[in-house]
């Protein structure tokens, strides 16, 4: 008798021992769950109702095949174009608020035959404070082709600057014939830091 209530208490010690060990699991289970709807909650609305947050300024404008003069024109509407928190205006990029802006532009230069002539690519800057306009970025380039040769040649500029309300930004080259003006070889923009 002694020994089957010792042996019923053991089994009995045992199921509460494996019952401990499942509310234990549950728990945890149930405290990771919470973790992750909270961090959920976190990445689905990161600022609280009462914070309103201003959308960022940015703008990335395409090459605009209809460019006839310099500065180059951009297309700011179609294809990937964007535009948010500057105003685009007679080829160039305006900005609307003061602080630091990571300006690029990129412009592919192209050729049927080759003749070396200079390839210059240029970020400049116009504003009221200045009385001539300001090289921001430049590359100018030389014998970058073999005569008599198609070629092809890809210029890149990238900086961050501290940009003032009301600057007005633009690109310049030297040979507007020899530029590929599709949206994914000749592009301009810039977005606040």
């Amino acid at each position: 008798m002694v020994l089957v209530a010792l042996v019923g208490m053991g089994l009995g010690m045992y199921q509460l021992f494996h019952l401990q060990k499942e509310l234990a699991e549950l728990r945890e289970f149930t405290n990771q769950s919470l973790k992750v709807s909270s961090f959920e909650k976190q990445i689905a609305n990161p600022s609280t109702p009462s914070e309103k947050k201003e959308p960022r300024s940015v703008a990335h404008l395409t090459g605009n095949p209809h460019s006839r003069s310099i500065p180059l024109e951009w297309e700011d509407t179609y294809g990937t174009a964007l535009i948010s928190g500057v105003k685009y205006k007679k080829g160039g990029l305006v900005i609307n608020e003061t602080g630091l802006y990571f300006v690029y532009s990129k412009v592919y230069f192209r050729g049927q035959s080759c003749n070396n002539q200079p390839l210059n690519h240029k970020v400049y800057m116009r504003n009221s404070k200045y009385p001539e306009d300001l090289v921001l970025m430049e590359e100018k380039r030389l014998n970058y082709c073999t005569t008599g040769q198609i070629w092809a040649h890809s210029s890149y500029l990238g900086a961050v600057f501290n940009l003032t309300s009301a600057d007005h930004l633009y690109v310049n080259i030297s040979q507007l014939s020899l530029i590929n003006f599709e949206e994914s070889k000749t592009f301009f923009g810039l977005y606040k830091l």
